[in-house]
């Protein structure tokens, strides 16, 4: 699994530049028809965050799932209740979820996770998880298709009753968290979260990088990036992925 800043028309550099600080990771080249592309490289592993400018809206999240045949994958995901957008006559394939959550099944390769960066001071980060943002009516039958589409197992968090995340499978760089919302919304949205051993030298690095602190909680941050999309800074192991 690998995910994708969709960045709104117009800020491409400016969010393709704070990511690149925020995870120490190099932006490489642009690609694409209208250079919309690029991917974060990391210093070891392999890569799992891509950039995206689009045509228009308001920008967010969407993520790949890496398989050996997209056009298989799609038609179990579409068994399973999800809605093709399109298929690529290049091998990927663009789906809603139930909820209207967009991934695309690819063919290339899965990507194995990187360390986490070592920032001044001592403390370690990482961007491991997504998590999907679900309206209430929503929210179990899109547990169970996550659950279903991805294989793994679904665990109550030990934080809020409304959380539950999905087992990560060793090496896999992302982990999907599932938030029940407190109010209706159109559609599922994601974002995505970091683990930080010290969560407020954490997020004073992104506040100097220009993200602005949106609200505090026991065990994570809420904030946004110059662009306008909230992310959060959790307080989970950047190595585990769990809370101490």
């Amino acid at each position: 699994m690998s995910a994708f800043l969709d960045l709104p028309p117009g800020s491409f550099e400016t969010g393709a530049t704070f990511w690149s600080r925020v995870t120490g990771y190099d932006v490489s080249p642009r690609r694409g028809e209208r250079d919309e592309f690029a991917t974060l490289v990391p210093g070891d592993g392999d890569d799992f965050l891509r950039v995206q400018e689009l045509e228009h809206g308001p920008g967010g999240i969407h993520l790949d799932l890496h398989v050996d045949s997209p056009a298989q994958e799609a038609d179990r995901a579409v068994a399973l209740g999800a809605r093709v957008q399109h298929r690529s006559e290049h091998g990927y394939v663009v789906l809603d979820s139930p909820g209207g959550m967009t991934f695309c099944f690819v063919g290339h390769r899965a990507s194995h996770r990187p360390a986490p960066a070592v920032w001044p001071g001592g403390h370690r980060s990482l961007v491991d998880q997504v998590c999907l943002d679900i309206p209430p009516s929503s929210y179990d039958a899109e547990c169970t298709f996550w659950r279903d589409l991805t294989g793994e197992s679904l665990h109550a968090s030990s934080v809020s009753t409304q959380f539950q995340s999905l087992t990560r499978s060793a090496g896999q760089p992302l982990r999907l968290l599932l938030q029940r919302l407190d109010d209706e919304q159109e559609r599922v949205t994601a974002h995505l979260d970091l683990a930080a051993e010290d969560r407020e030298a954490e997020t004073a690095r992104h506040e100097e990088l220009g993200a602005v602190v949106v609200g505090s909680h026991t065990r994570w941050t809420v904030l946004t990036d110059p662009v306008g999309a909230a992310y959060c800074i959790t307080d989970r192991d950047p190595v585990t992925g769990l809370l101490a």
